[in-house]
């Protein structure tokens, strides 16, 4: 393949560039702060779903409240009626005797009510403390959160600026690369991944490691400075 001094220089340094590119590439993906920021956001997402449903809970519980203190309330009215109807019925026995007895019932009601709204107002405790415990966890999670977005942030700019950097030196060497030798380089980087370029080393390609044989090495030998691997499709300098 024609090549000039040129040429290959720019091959190499093309070749250099995008290993660089390959290897900031995978440290921006590796950087353990996306992995903590992941965590965290399933965490919250499990959190808010937990949030809710103790929410739900704690609705059901207030309402569980609202119903026995209207329903005491209303009793209490009612025993206060009741006492009054006794007392202005002092003269008739049989009159005072229900009445005794309708306020007895409403006494047992009431203290079964008290012994309900004991039990309802612990629930309520208990929600109360594990909405606290959630609502502390989300605070917490949600600042890590915060904490790896911003290193993550400082640290994946810096190497996406070197990135960028990186980039516009890839395309003023190409832009300067002979285009069929480019084109070649890009055909040839599809296909073998980010090592594209290699060496003729003796009888062998420098990147697969490949003897090549006789026949194909007097060919390569002659479309110096610049051949292709017959086993590996590589682009090899020949410098001999």
């Amino acid at each position: 393949m024609q090549a000039t001094k040129l040429d290959i220089e720019l091959l190499e340094r093309l070749q250099k560039i995008d290993l660089e590119i390959s290897r900031l590439e995978k440290q921006l993906e590796e950087l353990p702060q996306r992995k903590t920021i992941l965590e965290a956001r399933s965490k919250i997402a499990s959190l808010e779903t937990k949030q809710a449903q103790i929410l739900s809970l704690m609705k059901d519980v207030k309402k569980k409240l609202t119903r026995i203190n209207d329903e005491d309330a209303s009793l209490a009215k009612k025993e206060k009626g009741v006492q009054a109807a006794i007392e202005a019925a002092s003269g008739d026995f049989r009159g005072v005797e229900a009445r005794t007895k309708e306020l007895d019932g409403i006494f047992k009601r009431r203290s079964t009510l008290a012994e309900d709204l004991k039990g309802v107002q612990a629930e309520l405790a208990k929600i109360e403390m594990l909405d606290t415990q959630v609502k502390d966890a989300l605070e917490s999670t949600s600042k890590i959160e915060q904490t790896e977005i911003a290193s993550f942030q400082s640290q994946g700019g810096a190497i996406k600026t070197d990135l960028m950097k990186l980039q516009k030196e890839r395309e003023s060497a190409k832009d300067k690369l002979n285009d069929d030798i480019a084109d070649a380089y890009t055909k040839t980087s599809s296909h073998v991944g980010s090592v594209t370029v290699g060496e003729l080393s003796g009888n062998r390609c420098g990147v697969c490691r490949a003897v090549i044989e006789s026949g194909h090495l007097i060919s390569l030998r002659n479309e110096a400075p610049l051949g292709v691997c017959p086993s590996c499709g590589r682009l090899l300098i020949i410098s001999d």
